[in-house]
This record gives structure tokens, C-alpha cells and sequence, in this order.
């Protein structure tokens, strides 16, 4: 299930098939990636398509796609359009990107990309959470033109730097 596609990028629902899961074991088994989320996932890769097919279900709007290169690379990552956890209504946008995709620009590319969608749908506001020291994730932040919060401990249940990003006003 295709979500959208950029000027280098197709996001993708992530699927059950080997390479998928494979790729998904692949980022989400690295100390370089996991550090950033609080450490890896506690279920398997197959379950995590599973959770993000239901996070779509319950409302369209929001998703976990893989991000596919268009020139035939394997996916980059993810990119997320999500509930906070403890928000009231609020969504957050993330991206979990392989190593071997770092510094494309596939991050902001992808993100920008859901973000716009949401806010053509009706959402008024995006928020992000990034873990302090992560100096690519918050420069992702201010490419897209986020608003610093400052740091809370609001989700998550630890301390993060948060960013809000308003719709454009019509």
C-alpha cells in the first residue's frame, strides 16, 4: 500500500515479506539506531508491521511507512505519523533511518512529506520528540520548520527535546 511519493522517495506501508523483515531486523538491531529510542524494540519485526497496520487502521491519517529510495535502494527506514503516548489528540512524526541512509536527506524528505499530507487532511499541529545529543534528528527539526518546546518529560516518560510544527494558516 502506497502512502505517497517524493521527488526521490516512495513511502510504503512496511509488509510481512522476508526482505521487509529482514531490513526491519536490520535498523531496528542497531546499537546506532536503538540508542536514539530508548533501546530496541521489544517485539519482533513481523509484530512491529503488524502494530503499525493498526495504528493506520484506527485512523488513516497516521502510519509507520518505509522509506524507499526510488532508485532502487533498499529501504532507508521509517517514517512515522502517530499518536503521542499520554497526548490528548496529539501526533508526532519520527523517523528511524539505517545508517548506510544517514545524511540524504531521506529524513527530512519523508517527513516533510507525511507532515504536509496530515495537514492537508486537517490536522492543525505535528509535534516531534527527539533524545537530547541527537544532533541529525534535531537538525531534521529545524529543516522542517518546528517550533523548540524546550525539554519534557511529558512522554515517553523521559526527558526529551520536543518541537511543534503548526498547519499553515489558509
Amino acid at each position: 500500500m502506497e502512502l505517497l511519493c517524493t521527488g526521490r522517495l516512495r513511502l510504503r506501508a512496511w509488509t510481512a515479506a522476508d526482505a521487509d523483515l529482514a531490513r526491519l531486523a536490520d535498523i531496528y538491531g542497531r546499537d546506532e539506531v536503538t540508542r536514539w529510542l530508548g533501546g530496541p524494540p521489544t517485539v519482533t519485526p513481523a509484530e512491529l508491521v503488524e502494530r503499525w497496520l493498526l495504528v493506520h487502521e484506527l485512523n488513516a491519517v497516521h502510519g509507520c511507512w518505509a522509506i524507499d529510495p526510488l532508485d532502487g535502494d533498499a529501504p532507508a527506514g521509517t517514517v512515522l505519523l502517530k499518536p503521542l503516548p499520554d497526548g490528548v489528540g496529539e501526533v508526532e512524526v519520527g523517523w528511524h533511518l539505517h545508517p548506510d541512509s544517514w545524511g540524504r536527506g531521506y529524513a527530512t524528505e519523508a517527513a516533510r512529506a507525511v507532515v504536509d499530507r496530515a495537514f492537508d487532511d486537517g490536522l492543525l499541529e505535528v509535534f516531534a520528540v527527539v533524545r537530547p545529543g541527537n544532533e541529525p534528528s534535531l537538525a531534521v527539526c529545524r529543516r522542517l520548520g518546528m517550533q523548540p518546546l524546550g525539554r519534557t518529560s511529558r512522554w515517553y516518560g523521559r526527558e526529551l527535546e520536543a518541537f511543534r510544527l503548526d498547519a499553515p494558516e489558509s
